[in-house]
């Protein structure tokens, strides 16, 4: 666990020296390509994502859990086709909460295990979410925010209130990137037919993410 911690690290130090080249990948799945960057306040998520893009983890995986009007979610690597071939981390990655990065319509989160066994929110070390969402009006915002003990800005009142996403989710789950192309494709993707579970009845699956 601290030899696979202390890669993390150096890897970490690699992507600070060169972020220009390390933020935009493009996720090419059986749907189409969706285009994501990466945010730089979210270092050990930005690292972990990058490291396994390196040893092509994500090629063949399935997107394993899809809820229509909320998320797509990815990154289970007991759905490749084939078995990785690296020693798989199971390490998870401390949370990195960054008030301004929030759930918007297109946001890039880590999933996780539930507050009951994971007190400290720490994220899955592969799988992750696009958000989907819905618009939310204004009271509900209110609402969300003082549960939460948190004041949201003008202008991300306005995203949700138009452009959508899951708000009930901000503080809870690191966000640590966005679409910034393809959201069609995840809008495709969230609406096909599930199966008990929120499985697709139809294998949707990442063929491959390049680091553009």
């Amino acid at each position: 666990m601290k030899t696979n911690f202390l890669a993390l690290l150096i890897l970490l130090l690699l992507v600070m020296t060169n972020q220009a080249n390390a933020q935009t990948y493009v996720i090419q799945t059986t749907k189409g390509d969706i285009t994501v960057k990466l945010y730089d306040k979210t270092p050990l998520h930005q690292a972990n994502f990058e490291q396994l893009v390196e040893k092509q983890a994500y090629d063949s995986v399935l997107f394993h859990r899809v809820i229509q009007n909320f998320m797509i979610q990815t990154g289970d690597l007991s759905t490749r086709t084939t078995p990785v071939n690296f020693e798989e981390s199971s390490e998870t990655i401390p949370a990195e909460f960054v008030t301004e990065y929030i759930h918007k319509k297109g946001a890039l989160a880590a999933a996780r295990t539930g507050d009951f066994v994971n007190p400290e929110r720490r994220s899955s070390p592969t799988q992750f979410y696009i958000v989907e969402g819905e618009p939310c009006d204004e009271a509900t915002l209110d609402g969300l925010a003082a549960q939460a003990g948190r004041t949201y800005t003008p202008e991300e009142k306005e995203i949700y209130m138009t452009l959508g996403g899951t708000p009930f989710l901000d503080g809870g789950y690191t966000v640590f990137g966005e679409v910034t192309g393809g959201l069609d494709v995840v809008e495709t993707i969230g609406h096909v037919q599930t199966a008990p579970g929120d499985r697709p009845v139809e294998d949707i699956r990442i063929l491959s993410i390049k680091k553009l």
